[in-house]
Formats: structure tokens, sequence, C-alpha cells
């Protein structure tokens, strides 16, 4: 009697170890941005990224300094934060995303005559931007209605559609990677984005390296 219930024991515990096992290791996974490995390491090597990171010591939030108290959007902001507040995560994605992307987009060259600069929010402010502009306003902009740093990324990627390259930011939330984009105010599953090749991502802690696995379902050109 008590060799067999022993056996049965061992058995049950047996066939439960691979669903659990399985279980474990499904939660544990995860998701990977865009498709891609990535290797995470510290920043290194990024001098424009790294001259925002260190100017954004002084910041006290949007609105909050001398620099930008006058604003004309300063009561639009506070208004969208009274709004959201308590909301679930993706509405105050598309509320975040959709204020900032009223900012006409501008290019570096003509704001700043160089071909590259990325903007901090102060400059953006006055001057907007482009791409990565606007992902590194929504990065500190979000920081204030509830969001991590460590939740976010600003992601520069190639653009295989337009074959040029361009700026996002991506944020990781319980259930998925969400995309933020200067080019629409839809607020869109990185898994949407197979034209969109990520090179590299950072946070205000670290820089990550992407690979793309060989066989990649993105967009491609039809051979004539």
């Amino acid at each position: 009697m008590i060799m067999t219930a022993l056996c049965a024991v061992f058995i049950v515990v047996a066939l439960g170890m691979p669903c659990t096992a399985s279980a474990a290791a499904k939660k544990d996974k995860k998701p990977k941005l865009l498709g891609t490995m990535e290797f995470k390491g510290k920043i290194q090597k990024l001098p424009k990224w790294s001259r925002v990171v260190t100017k954004m010591q002084a910041w006290k939030g949007y609105f909050q300094d001398s620099k930008t108290a006058n604003h004309p959007s300063k009561s639009g902001w506070y208004s969208l934060k009274s709004q959201i507040k308590g909301k679930p995560d993706k509405e105050k994605l598309k509320a975040v995303t959709k204020f900032f992307n009223k900012w006409p987009y501008r290019l570096d060259k003509a704001n700043w005559g160089v071909s590259e600069y990325w903007a901090t929010p102060w400059e953006f402010l006055r001057k907007s931007g482009d791409c990565e502009d606007y992902s590194i306003a929504k990065f500190y902009a979000l920081q204030e209605v509830g969001f991590s740093q460590d939740q976010m990324r600003i992601v520069a990627v190639k653009d295989a559609i337009r074959g040029i390259g361009h700026a996002v930011l991506a944020v990781y939330t319980n259930d998925d990677i969400y995309i933020l984009d200067n080019q629409t105010v839809m607020v869109l599953s990185h898994t949407k984005y197979k034209h969109y090749i990520p090179q590299y991502s950072v946070n205000e802690k670290f820089r990550w390296m992407h690979v793309a696995p060989k066989k990649r379902s993105t967009y491609s050109k039809t051979k004539k």
C-alpha cells in the first residue's frame, strides 16, 4: 500500500513538472523588440544623447521653469495630465503622442545648421524637431504621467520601405510593447511594424544593440 501510494505521488509529480516548467518558461520569456535579438551594454559613443541626458539633470518637468513657464501649450499639457489620470496605459500613450505630434516636423539642418542634432525638451518646445526629438520629448513627458524610464527606449531604426533612418519611442507595458511614432497618432504594438529594423535603443541608463534574424518578414521591393 505504501509503495503504491508513493508511486502514485511520484507519477503525479512527474507528470506535473513539465507543465509547471513550461508555464514558468513561458512567463519568463521576454518579448523581442521588433522581433530582434538584443545585447545590453553601457551607453558609449553616443555624444548627442549623452548631451541631452546631462542637460536633463536640471529638468523640473514640462513648463516648470522660467524657460517654458509662459509657453502657449502649458495649459493644454496640464489639462491633458488631469484628463488621463488613472486611465489605462494605452490611453495615456495615445494622449501624449497626439499632444506632441502637433508640433511641426523640422529638419535639424533648418533648426540647427547641422545634419544630426538631438534636442532637449526645452529646445523641442521652442523650435520643434525631427523624429528623435519627438521621441525624446515623449520619453520625458511620459515620466510625468506614471511611466518609469525603465519602461521606455528611444529606438533608432531603419525604415525598410523608405530606405532611410528613423527614430521612435518604444514603451513596455504589462501586455505588450507599444510604438510611439511622430508619423502617426495611432499607438500600435511593435509587432505591427514589420518594416522597422532597429539598429540600437537607449534610455538614460543603458544602450541595446539589435540584430535582426536572418529570415525576417518585412517589406521588400517586388523584383521586376
